[in-house]
């Protein structure tokens, strides 16, 4: 899935306040959890896989994005999983095709449904602590999302093993 880290770096730029190293942290997060979400770990990471969105949206509220960006990059990933599962998942019997297509159509709805519930969190945070007056965002630091990230990563892994 480095197709979708370069294709969302690239429309963003730069973002003042995280390295891009983090934010191609963050999104092979994601991606491991898909994995994940695909195989027999499900039901168990589905909850840590809608935790990770909505931090997800938290962190698009610090790169700057406008909420209906962060649906376009998730979107932007179904696009692609599409692209590189198709055969895979058409080598399935019908059913079982069908069945699959509509599971990772489910979660990646949950996850980008979690995402924007993240990104508005952050954004209502900002406007509490600046007492509703509209001045620069002061949004997590990079130690707060690579703590938060390093606390997911942590949580796959006990899942994994």
């Amino acid at each position: 899935m480095h197709a979708w880290t370069r294709w969302t770096l690239n429309r963003v730029g730069a973002v003042p306040t995280l390295r891009a190293a983090t934010v191609e942290r963050e999104f092979a997060l994601l991606v491991d959890l898909l994995i994940e979400l695909a195989g027999p770990l499900r039901r168990r990471a589905m909850s840590l896989w809608l935790s990770a969105c909505e931090g997800y949206g938290r962190t698009a509220a610090e790169r700057g994005l406008a909420a209906g960006e962060v649906v376009e990059e998730i979107q932007h990933l179904r696009d692609l999983l599409i692209r590189h599962l198709s055969e895979v998942i058409a080598a399935l019997p019908a059913r079982a095709s069908m069945a699959t297509v509509l599971r990772f159509n489910r979660i990646v709805d949950k996850g980008t449904s979690h995402a924007v519930v993240g990104y508005t969190d952050a954004l209502v945070e900002t406007l509490f602590n600046q007492r509703g007056v509209p001045v620069a965002a002061t949004g997590p630091t990079e130690a707060t999302t690579s703590d938060r990230l390093g606390q997911l990563e942590a949580e796959l892994k006990r899942l994994r093993g």
